[in-house]
């Protein structure tokens, strides 16, 4: 996928196209930030690390849209959906994900599968180990740009191009910590090989998660979490959120995306099976300060298949 920064810069389709041509000539290769971004990463654990898969210890479900930077044509939408458990044998549990990912002409959707095996260390303590088997499939329009340049190699559209890739990560938590260390995918597939100008090469993602839940009193949890991305070709990314959790029902917090964004959290635990989370990020980047960026926009539904109270204590807050 196109670097999402990349088209920071950009108020008008015509100006992008120009843009991704530019970066499809340069005589280096080109190496860009492909995972799709999340500001509630929180509630979307499965899909940056597969280790988490079947931890909430029944079915889960959830549904994420986000709009990105709205009010700029073109400007990246993903939307996410994702289904995990724990299955048949002890300490198992199986995920599968569709990730899809629009910016400009580009659109990609993953298809993930997850698999995890659960480590007990104690009674509230347990170790996963997860692996990730995905297929990709890109799509680059290129009759919808206004190419000022011709090459043979721009006149026909990319569709449907598929390509495999596996990943997998470490998760550990308690009933009230959590940590993990992943990579979603580890092959670095190369696009546009066919050209003898450029390449398009997909990068290694590590992620770092980790998070903390207090009671701060019998109606009041607070829970700091953090996420640190790192992709070579691409700044560092250093996610920091802070949530508060009243009567295990009603969640307000703040984020903060180190040198990029400001973000506001609501959510709302309907009965305890049903999250509603929406958030809203301002850039502090010059992109934020453009007349026709008015931010972005992202809302999360979760639903766990709690057949029995006896099966959770409480709403999980992570």
């Amino acid at each position: 996928m196109l670097d999402n920064n990349f088209f920071k810069l950009n108020s008008s389709f015509s100006i992008k196209g120009l843009l991704i041509l530019i970066l499809l000539w340069s005589e280096t290769s080109m190496f860009a930030q492909q995972d799709a971004q999340y500001t509630q990463y929180m509630y979307n654990t499965v899909s940056v690390n597969p280790g988490y898969a079947g931890s909430r210890g029944q079915i889960s479900i959830a549904a994420l849209h986000r709009s990105q930077w709205l009010g700029l044509e073109g400007a990246p939408t993903t939307q996410t959906f994702n289904i995990h458990s724990p299955i048949g044998y002890r300490g198992l549990g199986l995920g599968l994900s569709i990730v899809n990912d629009k910016i400009g002409p580009t659109s990609e959707t993953n298809f993930d599968v997850d698999f995890s095996y659960t480590l007990t260390l104690a009674a509230e303590s347990r170790l996963s180990f997860g692996l990730k088997a995905s297929a990709n499939l890109l799509d680059i329009r290129f009759s919808e740009l206004n190419q000022f340049i011709t090459d043979q190699t721009l006149q026909q559209d990319i569709d449907n191009r598929l390509s495999p890739n596996v990943g997998a990560g470490v998760y550990y938590h308690t009933d009230k910590f959590y940590a993990g260390l992943s990579v979603p995918r580890i092959l670095e597939t190369s696009y546009f090989e066919e050209s003898s100008l450029s390449t398009a090469k997909e990068q290694m993602n590590f992620y770092f998660i980790t998070g903390y839940v207090w009671d701060l009193n019998p109606m009041l949890k607070f829970k700091p979490t953090l996420l640190t991305k790192v992709v070579q070709g691409a700044p560092l990314q250093v996610d920091l959120s802070a949530n508060f959790m009243l009567n295990e029902r009603f969640i307000l917090g703040a984020a903060y995306r180190w040198d990029a964004a400001f973000s506001g959290m609501v959510g709302f635990n309907v009965n305890g099976n049903f999250l509603i989370g929406i958030a809203y990020d301002r850039e502090t980047t010059e992109l934020g300060n453009a007349a026709f960026n008015d931010g972005s926009f992202e809302v999360i539904l979760r639903y766990d298949f709690i057949s029995s109270k006896n099966n959770l204590k409480s709403p999980r807050f992570f």
